[in-house]
């Protein structure tokens, strides 16, 4: 085909198809100015949070509150004219609109009087969250059956006394007709959703706590979220992809910290056949070193019985884990982790184990499934129970449900309106040097190995049962869990064995990648964040997965303030390292802002006495100007196609294209 002129034949072809969908000029036209008013209107708030570890009703509240944006729009309108108990009834309302109001209805009066003024308040706050997006955006986002309703609500002055009747007639109306405790919730939604345009998940939803399963839940009906795989994440990812080792691994890890409720009242994943075969094999085993983990609050709710069951129940699984774990120690040499194979290690007669060329004494060498000479091999019946339970996880619908989701919201770093987003490291050598991989692959380290690594980590879900692929793909999972230097573990060896069966506590030490250290230095994060395409005084990294110990002086801000750890200890049996429980960023268009957070002391306590979360925000970096759509991703993908169809327009105008003017 002969181009036109001054139009190659592709971009001729592009062209015609958009005219498709804006057929003239003046569709074009105004498509062009309505994208041109989008660019100049402020960014919208990013929020970002990290290392929930199924901690899920401070997690609730933490998306609720919005961190405290929530609370500081209803403080900046209502501060010298509404009392601070007033304020905080409505922050708990907004935050818990169903169960709120609720115990409002059990304790007020007049019902009638409350909604009237509660809603004059609920607009207020609704109004400005959304000031910022278009009148479109905020329309799409309101429930369908209040949209015309609020609508008229949010752009009706009351000071004008023409439109007061008609604004009270509509609140009258709602209250008359039984639709006000409805209608409520449903303005308090919608103020949440404006309050934060995007959310980042920076790893780290699963294990510690009891209910990752539900803030999988709130997170998939969340209405815009990306999600950086954590270690514990990629752990679930890799169980629900049938790898024996890391279902394994899963169970040995819940059952030592007595957190099953995910596994069996979340994902319904019944344990009787580990419960009936630990009962069998190890009963008359030494479990003492396996003895779970158990709050000193729910002690009285455990017999010894009981603890000396989910003693067995820990022990047999994690010695399958050990087995499973040297098979794909053995089956990839180019993990180069054969220093982490112990089990063959043991001197039975002597009871110790030889780690790098020194013998340490065992406390427990009592193993009735391992066989000395062949240790690696599961005995049938460990065969047949580990497929047993991978089988269980494969056949969970939530589960695979939860898993589909992370891996199409998920990755292992993301880019992102200047910012680089990933939940370990970018593996250092001790020099500085990037460190570079030979795993399935040949010399590749930063960028370059992510990127491998993220589309390995797919093939071990999304490849064929049963291939050469799809089984690599789940070894190279379990190397991402536990491997040595990888970018969600970031530590040179992972020591469970150690821990369990060795006394000597400078044995269970796990060095960290050296990119740690050197994440403090400037100019190490600007080289960083150049591999990924970030230049500019605005560019960060933000990182999750270990702990800041604030209360030792430590502070999230490194690298002379290019790089943010935001792992502050949300999970409760971190926060006596911590001192706090866990920090969140708030991006907006003005500022970036650290929030850090004090324990919470549960949804019951918040909703009975609007008992807030204790934070502390602190203005970590102040825009020049305030930031504008133009400048960020989206606003260069309009800015795009803002070029695009002036191109169509040009074409319109010049011939190149017909127009199509329809009546």
């Amino acid at each position: 085909m002969k181009a036109t002129k001054g139009y190659s034949p592709e971009n001729l072809h592009y062209l015609k198809m958009l005219a498709k969908q804006y057929p003239n000029v003046q569709s074009a036209s105004t498509e062009i100015i309505n994208l041109q008013a989008i660019l100049n209107l402020p960014k919208g708030t990013e929020h970002f949070i990290s290392d929930v570890h199924g901690e899920y009703e401070a997690f609730e509240h933490i998306l609720n509150s919005a961190s405290g944006v929530v609370r500081e729009k209803i403080d900046d309108l209502f501060g010298s004219s509404v009392s601070r108990a007033d304020r905080d009834q409505l922050a708990t309302l907004i935050y818990y609109p169903k169960e709120k109001l609720e115990e409002i209805a059990r304790e007020t009066e007049d019902m009638r009087e409350w909604y009237r003024i509660t809603f004059h308040r609920l607009i207020e706050v609704c109004r400005l969250v959304s000031a910022k997006y278009t009148r479109s955006k905020v329309r799409k986002a309101m429930p369908q059956e209040y949209a015309y309703i609020i609508d008229e609500m949010l752009h009706t002055h009351y000071e004008d006394s023409d439109k007061r009747d008609y604004y009270e007639n509509i609140i009258s109306t709602i209250i008359d007709i039984d639709r006000a405790s409805n209608f409520l919730i449903q303005m308090c939604e919608l103020i949440k959703r404006m309050a934060v345009d995007h959310l980042h998940l920076v790893g780290d939803i699963f294990d510690r706590g009891p209910g990752a399963d539900i803030i999988l839940d709130s997170l998939m009906a969340y209405h815009s979220v990306d999600i950086q795989w954590g270690n514990h994440d990629i752990l679930w990812m890799g169980a629900a992809s049938g790898s024996r080792t890391l279902v394994a691994t899963v169970l040995a890890n819940s059952l030592r910290y007595n957190n099953l409720d995910v596994i069996e009242a979340g994902y319904g994943i019944s344990l009787r056949p580990l419960s009936v075969f630990a009962d069998e094999v190890y009963r008359n085993c030494d479990v003492k070193q396996f003895a779970v983990k158990i709050a000193s609050e729910d002690e009285d709710h455990y017999t010894e019985k009981s603890k000396l069951q989910a003693a067995r129940m820990h022990k047999a699984i994690t010695m399958i884990l050990f087995k499973l774990e040297g098979q794909k120690i053995l089956r990839n040499p180019s993990f180069g982790m054969g220093d982490r194979l112990l089990l063959d290690k043991i001197d039975y007669e002597r009871k110790t184990v030889n780690i790098q060329g020194v013998d340490y004494p065992m406390e427990d060498i009592d193993f009735p499934t391992v066989d000395p000479k062949d240790p690696y091999t599961l005995t049938p019946e460990e065969d047949e129970l580990i497929n047993q339970l991978t089988r269980s996880f494969l056949r969970s619908e939530k589960l695979q449900r939860h898993v589909r989701f992370l891996y199409s919201k998920g990755s292992l770093y993301r880019v992102f309106n200047g910012n680089l987003l990933f939940h370990g490291c970018i593996p250092m050598t001790e020099d500085g040097k990037l460190l570079s991989f030979s795993i399935g692959c040949k010399d590749l380290s930063g960028k370059a190995f992510l990127d491998y690594a993220d589309l390995t980590a797919r093939r071990a879900y999304y490849n064929k049962p049963g291939s050469k692929e799809r089984q690599f793909g789940m070894d190279f999972l379990w190397f991402l869990w536990a491997g040595r230097n990888s970018p969600i573990f970031g530590r040179d060896r992972m020591t469970t064995f150690e821990r369990r069966f060795i006394k000597d506590e400078s044995t269970w030490t796990e060095p960290k990648n050296a990119y740690y250290r050197y994440y403090n230095d400037p100019a190490v994060c600007d080289a960083l964040l150049k591999q990924f395409g970030l230049e500019g005084p605005h560019c960060h990294i933000i990182n999750g997965h270990v702990p800041v110990k604030s209360k030792k002086g430590e502070s999230p801000i490194k690298g002379g303030g290019k790089l943010l750890v935001i792992d502050g200890g949300f999970c409760k049996a971190y926060q006596k390292t911590t001192g706090i429980a866990g920090y969140t960023l708030i991006y907006n268009s003005a500022c970036l802002r650290l929030v850090s957070h004090e324990p919470f002391a549960g949804q019951a306590a918040a909703i009975r006495g609007n008992r807030d979360i204790d934070s502390t925000s602190v203005v970590f970096e102040r825009m020049e100007h305030r930031m504008k759509i133009a400048e960020t991703d989206v606003g260069r993908q309009i800015q795009e196609q803002i070029d695009d169809l002036m191109s169509l327009v040009s074409a319109f105008r010049n011939g190149a294209i017909v127009e199509d003017h329809k009546d």
